[in-house]
């Protein structure tokens, strides 16, 4: 199955030239470089945010059937805990590893080619981010999360209580000085 891809833009800081490493198995080079975060990185509750520095620091291998990446993407995450709505702030380091395929092999549909000599590092980036994001972020472990009566945030006083809430439709029994039979 041969997939389309499309023609990568050269101003991209995250597309790569890949041409002085020939076409033969063999040789090497190690990049390194800080470039803007892409819009929409991330999961809706947690994410890095646009614009903010990525740390790149790649290894490019021309193997037999391609280029190999690998190498490390550092971040800052930032996104709003799952159960108390807390901000949530650091940094995190993913893992890539990639295989672009020279042009005129035959590919699957999730394989990436090298397309006019570069390879475009934007979708590995979001594949090793946004995979390894939490579903539901929390601040802490233990986090307590919020009061489902009022919203209080029961991490700043755990013993946090109403009290008894009485069912509108038997307030008046409530009021009642009813005695038991004996």
């Amino acid at each position: 199955m041969t997939s389309v891809h499309r023609r990568a833009d050269r101003r991209s800081p995250l597309v790569l030239e890949v041409l002085e490493l020939g076409h033969g198995a063999g040789s090497m080079r190690e990049v390194s470089r800080t470039v803007p975060a892409p819009a929409d990185l991330g999961l809706e509750v947690i994410g890095v945010p646009e614009g903010s520095d990525i740390d790149l620091d790649l290894r490019l291998e021309a193997v037999v059937e391609g280029v190999l990446v690998s190498g490390t993407a550092a971040v800052q995450l930032h996104g709003a805990c799952a159960r108390c709505l807390r901000d949530i702030e650091g940094a995190e380091t993913f893992r890539l590893q990639e295989l672009f395929f020279y042009p005129g092999h035959e590919v699957e549909e999730d394989e990436r080619q090298i397309v006019e000599d570069t390879i475009d590092l934007d979708g590995v980036l979001r594949d090793a981010v946004v995979l390894e994001l939490p579903f539901t972020p929390l601040c802490r472990e233990d986090c307590l999360g919020l009061c489902p009566e009022c919203g209080f945030n029961l991490n700043d006083d755990p013993t946090h209580e109403h009290e008894a809430v009485i069912d509108a439709r038997w307030a008046t029994l409530a009021d009642l000085d009813v005695k038991p039979n004996n």
